[in-house]
């Protein structure tokens, strides 16, 4: 039988009617499955539920049915074994970069000493470019320098996955572009597993080895991208027929009625 890193098997969120109202599902008996260092985005329109399922895979909410199975074990709740990105970055406002990265670490190892976890914080503030940072604070810093020390605090923690909810989602169009393409290769440093939560159709053509598109409530398609790893400049890449063809192909599972798709 083949064993796949992480499985969502049957996931169905649900919530309670209101007043007699009728109750909402979110999403309905989805499946799919990611291989340990694969990087893959779940793509859709708002409300389809993709927050949801990164919430239920971090152990953040639970799942009215079915269940998620991480390098085989049930995931029960939170866990150092995902770190988890957000679109705000969460931050502690009073905290230097070097300390809100210190205080993941030391809930992590609370043996080390405060000398070892401050060297092991430096290695991940040095990785995603903030190095001369360490001592300011979040209101002294950008929005793309936020999302910087939010991503290198969770790598800080060496968690099993990553998973990212829109995390550049606030950030302008060449941030965001940046962006991009430091988490390709701080993945191709670190082949972490990657789980990435977007609605934008060329980010998640961009980054991703798989890209899993949802519509209203359900899993419509689950495409590979056939771009080769490590990718070249961004610009390269957005110019390159397989690109287009991608792009178009998820566009039209996003617009296009079921039956049309089969």
């Amino acid at each position: 039988m083949e064993r796949h890193f992480l499985k969502i098997e049957g996931l169905t969120k649900t919530f309670p009617a209101l007043r007699g109202g009728h109750a909402l599902t979110v999403f309905e008996d989805i499946n799919f499955a990611i291989d340990k260092g694969e990087f893959v985005c779940i793509i859709g329109h708002s409300g389809c539920g993709k927050s949801t399922i990164l919430n239920i895979i971090a152990g953040l909410d639970d799942p009215s049915a079915g269940l998620v199975v991480m390098d085989e074990r049930e995931v029960s709740g939170p866990s150092l074994d995902r770190g988890v990105v957000f679109q705000g970055h969460a931050l502690m406002p009073w905290l230097s970069v070097e300390k809100n990265i210190a205080f993941a670490v030391r809930s992590r190892w609370p043996e080390w000493s405060a000398e070892r976890v401050r060297a092991h914080g430096r290695k991940f503030i040095d990785m995603v470019g903030l190095t001369g940072a360490e001592r300011k604070k979040p209101a002294e810093l950008s929005g793309g320098m936020k999302q910087r020390v939010g991503i290198a605090r969770a790598l800080a923690i060496d968690p099993k996955v990553l998973l990212m909810d829109e995390p550049f989602g606030a950030l302008d169009a060449q941030t965001r572009e940046t962006m991009q393409a430091e988490l390709l290769e701080l993945h191709a440093r670190t082949r972490k597993t990657i789980l990435f939560v977007t609605h934008d159709l060329d980010e998640a053509v961009l980054i991703a080895d798989r890209i899993v598109v949802m519509k209203h409530g359900m899993v419509q398609e689950i495409m590979t991208v056939p771009l080769s790893r490590p990718r070249p400049d961004l610009g390269i890449v957005r110019g390159t027929p397989e690109f287009a063809d991608t792009r178009y192909r998820v566009w039209k599972a996003l617009h296009e009625p079921a039956a049309a798709l089969h």
